[in-house]
């Protein structure tokens, strides 16, 4: 089995470590810390205005 990017961050969850999350419409969730998981599900932010992930981009709207 392959490392997975994290759901919120997109760092890479090692094999072995993380937490897997199924959804009840059976998507899978992987998170590499609690600190990603609770931003995600609990507090509900958007990883786009989050400077400390790597999908950040200023203004949260990446253009293409």
């Amino acid at each position: 089995m392959l490392a997975k990017p994290c759901s919120f961050c997109e760092r890479t969850v090692p094999k072995g470590s993380g937490t897997m999350l199924v959804k009840n419409d059976g998507t899978v969730l992987w998170f590499c810390s609690s600190k990603c998981k609770k931003n995600m599900l609990e507090l509900k932010r958007d990883a786009r205005k989050i400077k400390w992930t790597k999908r950040y981009v200023k203004g949260g709207i990446r253009n293409k």
